[in-house]
Order: C-alpha cells, then structure tokens, then sequence
C-alpha cells in the first residue's frame, strides 16, 4: 500500500495523473505540459480516423491538407506519416523556407506531429506556424506512434538504400508491369495494383516480413493501394517509397535499365508525328511530353486533340488541364471506355504520374482496339483549378 501511495506522489509531483496510462505504461491522452501549450496556443486537436480520412490514398496530389512532422530530421527519413514534409521545431525556420508552397496559402489546412502524448514540438511548430500567419492549424498529439500502430509509414531514400545493402526488405514496384519491364528498382518485383488480387500469393508467409511499396513517385497513389491492401491482410512491417522510381534516379542509384542498355540492338527510326499530327514520344504509346506540355502550358493544344483526364471526379474537380475531359478509365472495360471516347479526334490520356494513362492505353490496345490515335501522356500533373505544374518523366527509349 505503501508503494502504491508513493508511486502515486511521484506520479502527481511530476505533473502527470494516472489516468494519462495504459497498463502498458503508454500515453493515452496529452501530459498536461503538453495540453498547456495546446490550450497556450488555441489549438484544435484531431484523432487518427481524422487523419486517416484527410490523407485519403496517400499520394501528395490527393491529400486534403497539409501534415507536418515536427521532430527531427533523422527521425523523420525513418518512418513518417505519408505525404508529410519536415518541419523540426529546432530548425523551423530552415525547413519552412524549404517549402514554397506554404506561403502560397495560408487558409490551407495545416495537421501537425511528432512523437506522441509526451513531445511538445508538435505544439510549438503549430504557433510558429500560426505566427507566420498560417489560420487553419491542428495537432494530432498521438503522432506517428500510433499511426505506425494502426497503418502503415513512408520512408525515404536512405533507408530504402540501407535496406537493399542489408537484403532486409521485400521491394514491390506497383506500377505496370510494362514500366517495371522497362525499368525499375534493382531487385524488386512486379504486383501492380490493378493486378493485387490475381498475385497476392507471391507475397511471404510471414506476416513479419518487412515489406516496402514503390511506385512513380510523390503523385503516384499505387505504391499507397498496395501497401494499404497488405496492412489489412495482417502485414504489418509495410512501408511506402513515395518519392518512388524518380527519386531513386536523382540520387544516381542503380536501376535495371543500366544492363537492358548494354543488349540493346540498334532500333528502327519511328515515325516522327501521327497521321493528325502528333508528335510521337520515345516509347511506345507515348506522345511527345515536352511538345505537349508547351502547347498545355501555351494554352495551344490543337482542336483535333482530346486530353482525357483518368482519374476519378474527385481528384478531376480539384484541378484538371483547361480543355481536358474526365473519363474514370479504371472502373470500365475496354469497350466501354472506348465508347465514352470523342470520336473523330486524337485522344491522349494522362494521369497525376503516368500509370494510370498508360493503364488505359493498354487496356485499349490488349483488346485489339485502333490505337493509332490514342496516346498516353508519360508526366507528373499536379493542377490546382486550371493551373498546373507538369514534369514530363524522362523517357526510356
């Protein structure tokens, strides 16, 4: 009894209660430090489910707001919520000025975190945040702890690359199989997301086996699918690569298309527009992506061409190329797709990365469809309304 008594001294004379435990000794709720600087601060503060649902399917164009990851930069590269940037409350001002977005717009939902209950950073770059003018700021006081505990983190290059060298996780490109052909990270495997279902089998018996998701970057939401699909099926040590395949070849790492270009054969010159007049790209299906995004950006895209958006109407609503047409290419078969398409004019797909376009390419051309006026558009869209950032994905050929 006496134990109990003094351990609950302790307890009160360091500023905690005993309801902020579990019986595991972990945080439930903010310690009152930190629940002082919430209030200190006029903070609202969101739950995971919240999170969960603003995230939406992880890749950096869907994301409702913005998350940020208050604790140290190290810790971050580890394992982070997906598609948070860095910004340590020790180095706030470094790390905001990385980010030009952020000033853009300051009505813009701000989530803030860190290391659960216990951290007070989040609470402190939450102010600096609101002291730079930023109106919609809100901490998430559970922070990665429980997220890691209830879904899946994104990491980055360098434990990407840590991994490789140790033979310690399962890579998985979820793009298609005809871009991992072409080129990918060296020794991952193929499980595209439209295809989880049919090559699930392929994955290990052991639900502990680390297991990290890739795809063709930040915009890219397939490497998210797959991951989000093998959390529910009990695999718990998932992460996700966001920066993908791109960020894999910035940082000059190995990939396999090195030894595909010591066997390549001379290849016949192709043609260099279409019978309309577009201008072909390197690789098949593809048009030409600087060409096309001069005249977008020119606003000169030619009547003849259609540009057929993809993706679905939410993603569509929140910002498309100006004269472009949604078309959800992934919930219809190949004949059905092919009778929502405008005849009489060049069609070119895109997507927010270039493997939903290049998805809907080929489910036209595996069904023997005339695809000699239909293209894909091999680029990153990110578009706010009508305005659109457009990176055109190096090509292969």
């Amino acid at each position: 009894m006496k134990k109990v008594v003094s351990s609950l001294l302790v307890a009160s004379l360091l500023g905690f209660s005993v309801n902020l435990f579990a019986q595991t000794g972990e945080l439930k709720e903010p310690t009152p430090a930190v629940l002082e600087l919430i209030k200190k601060h006029k903070l609202e503060q969101v739950n995971f489910d919240y999170v969960k649902k603003i995230i939406g399917n992880g890749s950096r164009g869907a994301v409702e707001a913005i998350l940020v990851d208050a604790r140290p930069e190290l810790k971050y590269q580890k394992g982070t919520i997906p598609s948070s940037i860095n910004i340590p409350d020790t180095n706030f001002e470094e790390f905001y000025s990385k980010y030009d977005f952020l000033s853009k717009d300051k009505n813009k939902e701000i989530i803030v975190y860190c290391g659960g209950f216990g951290c007070e950073k989040s609470p402190i770059v939450a102010d600096l945040l609101k002291k730079k003018g930023h109106k919609n700021v809100k901490v998430y006081s559970a922070g990665e702890p429980e997220w890691e505990n209830k879904s899946y983190l994104e990491i980055g290059t360098v434990v990407i690359k840590s991994y490789l060298e140790n033979n310690s996780a399962l890579l998985v490109d979820a793009r298609p199989n005809a871009k991992f052909m072409q080129e990918t990270i060296l020794g991952s495997i193929s499980i595209p997301d439209t295809e989880f279902d049919k090559l699930v089998g392929r994955f290990p018996i052991n639900k502990d086996e680390k297991i990290v998701t890739f795809c063709a970057g930040f915009d890219c939401e397939k490497s998210n699918i797959v991951a989000e699909k093998l959390y529910n099926l009990g695999y718990k040590n998932v992460s996700v690569y966001a920066g993908g395949l791109p960020e894999w070849k910035k940082a000059g790492l190995a990939t396999t298309a090195g030894a595909k270009k010591v066997e390549e054969k001379p290849k016949e010159k192709k043609l260099e527009f279409s019978k309309n007049g577009v201008k072909l790209g390197a690789d098949e299906g593809t048009v030409d992506g600087e060409w096309l995004k001069a005249l977008i950006i020119d606003n000169k895209v030619p009547e003849n061409i259609q540009i057929v958006n993809v993706l679905n109407k939410k993603e569509f609503d929140k910002g498309h190329i100006k004269g472009s047409i949604n078309i959800e290419a992934e919930k219809l078969n190949a004949k059905e797709l092919y009778e929502k398409l405008p005849k009489n004019k060049t069609i070119v797909f895109h997507c927010a990365a270039g493997s939903r376009s290049l998805e809907a390419w080929l489910k036209l051309k595996k069904d023997n469809i005339d695809i000699s006026e239909i293209f894909y558009f091999d680029a990153n869209v990110n578009c706010k309304e009508d305005n659109c950032k457009i990176d055109v994905n190096e090509p292969l050929g």
